[in-house]
């Protein structure tokens, strides 16, 4: 498959670094909005041996039209920012281009335009795209499904410059059906990300916890996502559609 990658802050160079190093991927190229880096190869950049052509474009230079006519990919990856779905969305759209977007938090408006999209190509969107989260994310609803009367804390740890509730952590409450302003925030340091879910019972605790020891980590899960929605129709998808038939205790 062929990738086009925007967002390349430092969690964009570790999603690149994963992607160069996967025989099953190509990356095309990585779009940012400002010309600096422009014209550089990224396997160089990141000083990876790779034979992807990995170029940097910007958008002051090329439209994402003409970059997708010049440069067509099978899929593009998203790590910018909430806005950057009206960058490449609907061109990507158009073509038939399956989006993976890992943007952290969504406004209304842009959920309507994903829903959009996805009429027309596959659009997958999970604002934690690790596979340990998505793991958590499952058992949490599990266990409290067996208990519904059971405690439950949410605690999230981000580094310092991380900027409102993880939105990990909010997706965490509404599946438990708890209130949003409950969540437990920790800001310090370079905590590249934590999660934990605490259950109380009477006379015994549960901890299901989740920490992300680097950025590669995100690089991974796009890697699952990608192997798994590239045969799908169509649609809007998020990380549960992908886990569920992994959860059927029937073998294949």
């Amino acid at each position: 498959m062929k990738i086009g990658l925007l967002g390349f802050g430092k969690t964009g160079k570790a999603v690149a670094a994963v992607i160069l190093q996967n025989k099953e991927f190509s990356l095309e190229w990585v779009y940012r909005r400002t010309p600096h880096l422009e014209g550089r190869n990224v396997p160089e950049f990141l000083g990876i041996e790779s034979d992807h052509p990995g170029r940097v474009y910007s958008a002051e230079t090329i439209g994402m039209s003409a970059l997708l006519d010049q440069h067509p990919v099978d899929l593009i990856i998203d790590f910018s920012s909430e806005t950057g779905i009206y960058t490449y969305g609907e061109a990507a759209a158009e073509l038939g281009v399956k989006i993976i977007s890992a943007v952290s938090h969504y406004s209304e408006n842009e959920k309507e335009l994903l829903k959009k999209l996805a009429e027309k190509t596959v659009v997958f969107w999970s604002p934690n795209i690790t596979l340990g989260v998505n793991y958590l994310l499952f058992a949490a609803q599990f266990l409290k499904k067996i208990a519904p009367w059971v405690d439950i804390e949410i605690n999230e740890e981000h580094f310092k410059e991380k900027v409102g509730t993880s939105g990990t952590a909010v997706k965490l409450a509404k599946a438990l059906e708890l209130p949003e302003e409950e969540i437990n925030s920790v800001r310090a340091g370079g905590i590249v990300g934590k999660h934990e879910v605490i259950f109380g019972f009477p006379f015994q605790t549960v901890r299901l916890i989740h920490e992300s020891i680097s950025r590669e980590a995100f690089g991974n899960g796009v890697v699952f996502v990608a192997q798994n929605i590239k045969d799908r129709a169509a649609g809007l998808y998020k990380f549960e559609d992908i886990l569920l038939p992994y959860f059927s205790t029937e073998q294949n």
